[in-house]
């Protein structure tokens, strides 16, 4: 007799393994962008709501987000795409977006570190970001 915790166990192999894995479901485009690091702190963003981002979200320590220049959002770096940065682990989320004065630019938020977001500078690298690919597609795989 099988027992019920076996049960499960086969239940969840098998419907983590009917999905996607990520890299299937998005076309993930390269950019070479300059990045510099901000914090969330009056003197750097608002002095109002210093953590709250220009669509509104309340941002916290911890979080993986970037702001990106308007000029990026126009590329397809829109609210809330997946990014994947060269020189860091994990999926950052497009959550700001900065003065309309920087172009090709990003910021990554480094929470109230500024010894951290001072260290980092200013780089030039090269970001991942994600499209999805066509449902179609996805169908005829």
């Amino acid at each position: 007799m099988i027992k019920r915790s076996s049960i499960i166990i086969i239940l969840i192999i098998a419907l983590s393994c009917s999905e996607k894995p990520m890299d299937d479901k998005y076309n993930w485009v390269p950019i070479n962008v300059t990045a510099t690091a901000y914090n969330s702190l009056p003197y750097q963003t608002s002095y109002e709501h210093p953590a709250i981002t220009a669509w509104g979200d309340s941002i916290k320590p911890g979080q993986k987000w970037i702001a990106v220049s308007r000029d990026l959002l126009k590329k397809g770096l829109s609210y809330n795409t997946m990014v994947k940065i060269d020189t860091f682990d994990g999926i950052f989320l497009v959550k700001d977006k900065m003065h309309s004065r920087w172009r090709n630019r990003i910021d990554i938020y480094m929470g109230e570190d500024v010894k951290k977001a001072k260290e980092w500078g200013r780089r030039k690298i090269t970001i991942s970001y994600a499209v999805p690919k066509d449902s179609l597609e996805i169908i005829e795989e």
